[in-house]
């Protein structure tokens, strides 16, 4: 063996011995690190086979910005998947008991609407920072009593509006440009959010066997089980608000927030549109509301729709299924900002118009600037990175549950609108519709005792 040999075997084996005792030191560090990551837990995480819906999603994200330790879903298949994927953390059916099991740091909820708030104010009150999938509530009053206990537990809380993040910058830069003034003083919003689906009297079926049917209808009304009424639940009162909540959540939101209407809200809605063709004329809906009677099994949200919300300042926000003014100006989803200097139209694939052509390098630097006011003055990193960031510092991330409860209220104050069939006048402040006391019975609804929010 040549000198040169053994010279290399030598450092070698002091380089291995060397790797060998760091090896214990790196791996408890490692450990450390993990040990130091939030414990998040999920409920609601959806998919089969391999894949996730919107609630399985966020949780995946949340996981890799923290430490998975447990799942909540009422499907075992959905549950076990998702279980398997993070090394066999425990499985849960009921929220409550994984809360008092578990103690996560920080809860992510993806559950059908109708459950998001119960979930998110035992979370709350459990401790837990809580990321919620919008829409966020079924009722005004619920979006009131969720911010109240944001403020009261000083948790961090984020809902899934992932469009005041991403997209691109789209729909931030849409809202920075009609603040900056440049389409004038005097700006409406017209959102078009699509229609809702008709369906036929949808009968009942046997409940899967290893789906825990009670757990999904939550502080829901009873009901038969079908695969429909599970899957399709956004087209039904009893479990959300049709497209009103589902996209309205979304454009409503970016629009409100650009003509800064985010702690206040409408003083007027007109409305008029056309719920399925299964659904009476007369529906009850009050008996509905209060647990007194029953829609026709069927898809019962507005299908079609055209209302107004009008703000204290005079601005207007319409509601639309399809917006069609003329040849050039009609489309099916997205948000047209209208001003006497200008116009621009902004949706997930693009942000037009004139007023975006003209834009300098000098224009775009102060846009730049907008936009990271709106946005906290926080790295701009994605809508879950968002919410771990604020946690650090313990600020409200920029998907707040009081600036959504605001959106929210607009949303139902359509779907009221269409279901007493007349002109509404709203008090932003009160939280009420005045000495409207016909109106002022739609702001809540009864729930299951056994599933109620707490209060």
């Amino acid at each position: 063996m040549s000198t040169n040999s053994s010279n290399s075997r030598r450092t070698f084996l002091k380089t291995a011995g060397a790797s060998a005792a760091l090896a214990p030191t790196i791996l408890k560090s490692g450990f450390a690190q993990e040990a130091k990551k939030r414990s998040v837990a999920s409920v609601g995480v959806g998919g089969s086979r391999g894949r996730y819906n919107r609630g399985g999603q966020v949780a995946r994200a949340a996981g890799k910005l923290g430490r998975m330790i447990a799942v909540c879903d009422i499907d075992d298949l959905h549950a076990q998947q998702f279980s398997e994927a993070y090394g066999g953390i425990p499985k849960y059916r009921d929220y409550r008991e994984m809360l008092e099991k578990e103690k996560p740091d920080v809860v992510t909820i993806g559950t059908p609407d109708h459950s998001h708030v119960p979930i998110a104010i035992t979370a709350l009150r459990a401790g837990a920072d809580v990321y919620c999938e919008k829409p966020l509530t079924l009722t005004i009053e619920e979006g009131i009593h969720v911010r109240k206990v944001v403020e009261e537990t000083g948790r961090v809380f984020q809902v899934g509006t992932q469009q005041r993040s991403e997209n691109d910058r789209r729909f931030l830069k849409a809202v920075a440009l009609v603040q900056s003034g440049r389409l004038g003083e005097n700006v409406n919003a017209y959102v078009a959010i699509g229609g809702a689906p008709k369906s036929e009297i949808i009968k009942p079926e046997a409940i899967p066997a290893d789906l825990d049917w009670n757990m999904w209808l939550g502080p829901a009304p009873e009901a038969e089980y079908s695969n429909q009424r599970r899957r399709m639940f956004r087209w039904f009162f009893e479990y959300s608000g049709g497209k009103m909540t589902d996209w309205g959540a979304h454009h409503i939101d970016i629009a409100q927030w650009a003509l800064g209407h985010t702690d206040t809200g409408p003083v007027k809605v007109l409305a008029n549109g056309k719920f399925p063709p299964l659904v009476p004329p007369d529906a009850d809906w009050i008996g509905f509301l209060n647990g007194e009677s029953q829609l026709p099994s069927t898809h019962n949200t507005a299908m079609e729709f055209d209302i107004d919300l009008t703000f204290a300042d005079g601005s207007v926000i319409n509601v639309n299924h399809f917006y069609e003014r003329d040849e050039k100006t009609k489309f099916p989803n997205g948000i047209l900002f209208e001003g006497e200097d200008g116009r621009i139209f902004v949706n997930r694939g693009k942000l037009t118009g004139k007023p975006i052509d003209d834009l300098t390098e000098a224009d775009n630097k102060e846009l730049d600037e907008r936009i990271a006011a709106l946005y906290g003055n926080k790295p701009l990193r994605g809508h879950m990175q968002n919410f771990f960031d604020c946690m650090e510092d313990r600020t409200q991330p920029v998907s707040d549950a009081a600036s959504h409860h605001r959106t929210m209220t607009s949303c139902h104050l359509c779907n009221i609108a269409l279901m007493t069939g007349r002109e509404l006048n709203w008090d932003p402040k009160a939280e009420n519709f005045g000495d409207d006391e016909f109106a002022n019975r739609f702001i809540k609804r009864k729930q299951r005792a056994e599933f109620a929010t707490p209060s």
